[in-house]
Order: structure tokens, then C-alpha cells, then sequence
């Protein structure tokens, strides 16, 4: 690098690839075969792994009901929350807004580990969704048959239903575009 500012080296957090940069294809084949030849390295080159995400377009308000009953103890969560597009770079931002107690405080972190669950697994494609606030605002819970995993994957079905609903996008995380 020291004598060719034009070459870059840089490492992929996400796919552990050491990447290299330069001014064309022969320019990068001549490097490769320098690292090989005088400095003994050995590299397997190949296209780079592009890492893909998703996101939001608009804001959007939905509900997620998880209401099961078998004979005894049924499961039962519900939340209502807004998805809008967030800040670059945030990942998923959760607010709770949850006043008068409407869904009990040992609930709340359930309901967001299952937004984030579900956000890992994407809405469009399977890729990571990014750059969305989730905003809890309302819901209710029955005094026998809520749960942890009732508000749980309440919240997850609320997610993907709000960004299926919000103009969900693919892109890749180097251009981070919302097309």
C-alpha cells in the first residue's frame, strides 16, 4: 500500500473477507500474484460475498394477536405498534410507549426480543432488516393466559406483518439505499 495508493485492503466485518481494491482486474491479478510470489501469502481469490439487508420505505401501525387455548392454560399476547424507516446505521431501534399498563412491564422485553428475532430473519428475502424504529404503543393481556412467549411472538408477528405492509426493500449494506 505504501508504494500504490491506489490499492486498499480492508476486512468485512460480516464475511471475515479480506478485500482488496485497485484500478482494475490486472492491476488486483498482478497484487495477488506479488502477495503469492514475494511475500509467500496464499490467497484464494474470488468474487466477494455481498451482504445484503432489508428496510422500510413508510411508516405503518399493526397489531399482533397470538391467542391459543388447549383445554387448560391457553397463550395469549397482544401489542399494536408503529414501524417507520430509522436512522442509518441504527439497526433496530425499539421505544416503548406503554402507558397505564396496558401490557404488564415483564412483557415488554419479550415483545422486543421477538421484533428482533424476527427482524434477523427478514421480511422480503431472509436478510437482516435495518434501519427501522419499532414504537410499542398499545395492547392488552389476560391475568391467567399471557406468557413471555405469548408477547413474544406477538410482537414478531406484529413486525413482519407492519413491514410487510411498510414498502419493505432489499439492497446492499454498501450502498444502503431505499429504492
Amino acid at each position: 500500500m505504501m508504494e500504490d495508493p491506489s490499492f486498499q485492503v480492508r476486512t468485512d466485518d460480516e464475511t471475515g473477507q479480506t478485500l482488496i481494491s485497485g484500478m482494475g482486474e490486472l492491476h488486483l491479478e498482478i497484487i495477488v500474484d506479488r502477495l503469492m510470489r514475494e511475500f509467500k501469502v496464499e490467497a484464494n481469490v474470488g468474487r466477494p460475498q455481498v451482504a445484503y439487508r432489508e428496510t422500510i420505505t413508510r411508516k405503518t401501525r399493526q397489531e399482533g394477536r397470538y391467542v391459543r387455548q388447549t383445554g387448560g392454560r391457553g397463550q395469549y399476547g397482544h401489542v399494536w405498534i408503529t414501524v417507520e424507516p430509522g436512522e442509518k446505521g441504527k439497526g433496530i431501534e425499539f421505544v416503548n410507549k406503554i402507558v397505564g399498563g396496558a401490557i404488564p412491564k415483564e412483557f415488554i422485553g419479550p415483545v422486543e426480543k421477538g421484533i428482533v428475532e424476527a427482524a434477523e430473519g427478514g421480511v422480503i428475502a431472509g436478510y437482516p432488516v435495518v434501519d427501522v424504529k419499532v414504537t410499542l404503543v398499545d395492547g392488552s393481556f389476560h391475568d391467567v393466559d399471557s406468557s413471555e412467549m405469548a408477547f413474544k411472538i406477538a410482537g414478531s408477528m406484529a413486525f413482519k406483518a407492519a413491514c410487510n405492509s411498510a414498502n419493505p426493500s432489499s439492497s446492499s449494506r454498501s450502498c444502503r439505499s431505499r429504492s
